[in-house]
C-alpha cells in the first residue's frame, strides 16, 4: 500500500500515473492499517520538512520507506540539500538514494537506519 501525502496542482501528473499504473490501485489518503510506502510531495515552502518527515511516517510500517519528492535545482519549491540532510536526520532517517525522475521533480528515497530508533 501506498500513501501519497502533499499533493497539489503542481504535481507531475505523467510521473503520478506512472506510479500508480505500476500500482495497479489508487493511493491511500486516510490510512486504516500501516503503508508500505509513502509518496510525499514537498515543496520549499509546504513548511518545516524535518515535520512533514515525521507526520509521514505515522503510518508507515517498520520496513517502509518515503519518496521523498521535491523540485529539482532551479525550481519554484527547490528543498536545499543540507535542509534535507537535517530534515531526515531530525526524522530519525537515512538518504538511501537520490534521483531525477522528470523534469520538473527528484525522488529521494529516506529509509529508517538498520538498527535505528523505530
Amino acid at each position: 500500500m501506498v500513501q501519497e501525502l502533499g499533493w497539489d496542482d503542481d504535481v507531475d501528473s505523467g510521473l503520478r500515473s506512472a506510479v500508480l499504473d505500476v500500482l495497479g490501485e489508487d493511493f491511500v489518503y486516510e490510512a486504516i492499517e500501516a503503508v508500505d510506502i509513502v509518496l510525499l510531495w514537498w515543496r520549499d515552502e509546504d513548511g518545516d520538512l524535518g515535520d512533514g518527515l515525521v507526520d509521514a511516517l505515522t503510518d508507515l510500517t517498520n520496513r517502509g520507506h518515503i519518496w521523498l519528492m521535491t523540485p529539482r535545482t532551479g525550481r519554484d519549491g527547490y528543498v536545499d540539500p543540507a535542509d534535507l540532510a537535517e530534515a531526515a536526520l531530525t526524522a530519525g532517517l537515512a538518504l538511501a538514494n537520490t534521483a531525477s525522475v522528470s523534469q520538473e521533480w527528484q525522488a529521494h528515497k529516506l529509509v529508517r537506519p538498520k538498527g535505528g530508533r523505530r
